[in-house]
């Protein structure tokens, strides 16, 4: 009698546990669902874009071989690959980046001349102390 009780109270307590829900998400998660939900499915265009370079490419060198040639010309009505392009984030617009993500911090270009003081490091930090 008493294992039956509690095997009703561990299931009720498992059972209780398992509806219990979840606290609402908050605006940040909910960014960060959408980048990663649109990272994913650019992701996946990237993955079907290889992949039909890689069926043009085999192809193409099946057509070049002898058994190729024998075969009808090529495939009627296949449309052409096309590059998804670079990764566009939608959650953070350009005009909010942080400076360091806009390169604020890089210098403004590269030298295009040495130094204008012609005097050795020795000469600049003077004798031993």
């Amino acid at each position: 009698m008493r294992l039956s009780v509690v095997v009703a109270a561990a299931t009720a307590f498992t059972f209780g546990a398992a509806l219990a829900k979840l606290p609402a998400q908050t605006d940040e998660e909910k960014a960060k669902a959408a980048e990663a939900a649109s990272k994913a499915a650019w992701t996946d265009k990237v993955g079907a874009y290889k992949m039909c370079l890689s069926m043009d490419h085999v192809a193409a060198a099946y057509r070049a071989s002898p058994a190729g040639k024998a075969a009808s010309g090529p495939a009627a009505g296949a449309p052409p690959c096309t590059d998804p392009g670079p990764y566009v984030s939608t959650a953070t617009p350009a005009a909010s980046k942080p400076l360091e993500a806009s390169g604020a911090h890089s210098p403004p270009g590269t030298a295009t001349s040495p130094p204008s003081n012609k005097a050795t490091s020795a000469e600049m930090t003077g004798p031993r102390k």
